[in-house]
């Protein structure tokens, strides 16, 4: 059974760090659906796109927290990741999130069968739900018990993975 907390609670309370590891090549149905849609016919990306969660994390930066993640994946990138990582990712990154890449692409995925989550100060885990489309089903916020598995998953993760910069000059646009 989870906790009584829930994802906007972990998010409203953390103190240092909030770390995410996303494991999905398509997220097309979980939100900025419109954002896509206008990636995929070629349009500009608009100056206000993402503009809450980068007001949230500039915030959040501001007051000396982390928020990091990972993302495992292989090339070529499906058309969706393209948008996250060229839009998002770097959207984002102007308000002081960090990220990192586990490209699987010529070395084995140190974390198969793992699915997404966030991890919050090394104590609280929520757990992510999507469907085989990428639509978000919800979060679970798991029993303490469970935290020291997550760490390790993202230890693993930080370990293997290179930050998204340095990728992205090398792969962004294959």
């Amino acid at each position: 059974m989870g906790s009584s907390k829930t994802l906007g609670d972990l998010f409203d309370t953390f103190e240092h760090e909030a770390f995410r590891l996303e494991t999905l090549d398509d997220y097309s149905k979980s939100g900025s659906v419109d954002a896509y849609q206008s990636f995929l016919a070629g349009e500009a990306q608009p100056d206000d796109y993402n503009a809450d969660w980068v007001k949230e994390v500039r915030e959040a930066t501001a007051a000396g927290k982390r928020i990091y993640r990972v993302h495992v994946l292989s090339r070529p990138l499906t058309p969706y990741l393209r948008f996250e990582l060229g839009w998002g990712y770097r959207k984002n990154m102007t308000g002081g999130e960090e990220f990192f890449i586990l490209d699987t692409t010529e070395q084995a995925n140190p974390l198969i069968g793992v699915d997404d989550f966030w991890l919050f100060d090394s104590e609280d885990v929520a757990a992510m739900s999507y469907d085989t489309e990428g639509k978000f089903l919800g979060s679970d916020v798991l029993p303490p018990v469970r935290t020291a598995e997550f760490i390790r998953y993202r230890d693993t993760a930080l370990a293997i993975a290179e930050p998204f910069i340095e990728w992205w000059e090398r792969h962004g646009e294959e």
